[in-house]
């Protein structure tokens, strides 16, 4: 299994032990807002809403949630949110890069150096971790019924370059060109991702020993943790025995 596909798998179990769907409903209207302010209401013409509501479909958000966003964020008095990001090294040296919507950007920025300080880290230029990551398509799929072998070969004709199978849990992986086709050939197959979108994997990751590795997703928590923030990315090896410890 690769190491995106581990520490989603791990995430998705350990999100279920700790409750925090509204948190990530959150998130998701933000996205929503933001992508209906900046192209309209309307997801047959707006790519970057039609995702959002994507997400949102897949994450069991109710209908009425999705539509009091759109309207929300196409009426006068829409919240105005600004994308930022910061990257940054947690403890020992492991490379962490976090994108976030933020209406408040004073109080984003403050956040998140302080959780860097306070958890061994220390934030660093802009652009300075670009080459450790990658833009990839990450579409995740529950395995209901499907026939895998068949579906498989329609994703690498789509450009798929990884199927991945986890359980119930079906990890596809592609270039970020091959984003929207891979996109699409889901729409087609009527397979609704319960999650999708361009991620940043890492090229390489860094293995810590198991007391090493806590403190640094004791920081990656409370960084996920944050409002203002949409996700954390990170390079640390999610190794078979602190997935253990954590699933």
């Amino acid at each position: 299994m690769s190491g995106h596909s581990k520490w989603s798998t791990i995430k998705r179990k350990k999100g279920a032990i700790d409750a925090k769907r509204g948190k990530k409903f959150t998130k998701i209207i933000k996205e929503i807002i933001i992508a209906a302010k900046e192209g309209g209401g309307d997801a047959e013409s707006n790519a970057r809403l039609r995702l959002a509501v994507q997400n949102a479909k897949g994450a069991n958000m109710p209908k009425d949630n999705i539509d009091r966003a759109i309207k929300k964020a196409t009426g006068a008095d829409a919240e105005s949110f600004i994308e930022t990001a910061f990257e940054g090294y947690g403890p020992c040296g492991v490379a962490i890069f976090v994108e976030c919507l933020t209406d408040n950007n004073n109080r984003t920025v403050a956040s998140v150096r302080s959780a860097f300080n306070k958890h061994g880290g220390n934030l660093g230029t802009n652009g300075s971790l670009t080459f450790l990551f990658e833009r990839k398509g990450i579409f995740t799929i529950k395995n209901e019924g499907l026939n895998l072998e068949d579906i498989e070969l329609e994703m690498i004709d789509a450009g798929a370059e990884d199927f991945d199978v986890d359980g119930d849990m079906v990890t596809v992986t592609c270039a970020k060109e091959d984003f929207g086709s891979v996109n699409k050939k889901l729409n087609e197959l009527k397979i609704e991702p319960e999650e999708a979108g361009l991620k940043r994997i890492p090229h390489d990751t860094k293995k810590l020993d198991l007391e090493s590795a806590r403190k640094v997703l004791r920081l990656i928590d409370i960084l996920e943790d944050d409002d203002d923030i949409q996700f954390v990315y990170h390079n640390l090896e999610m190794t078979d025995e602190l997935a253990a410890e954590l699933g």
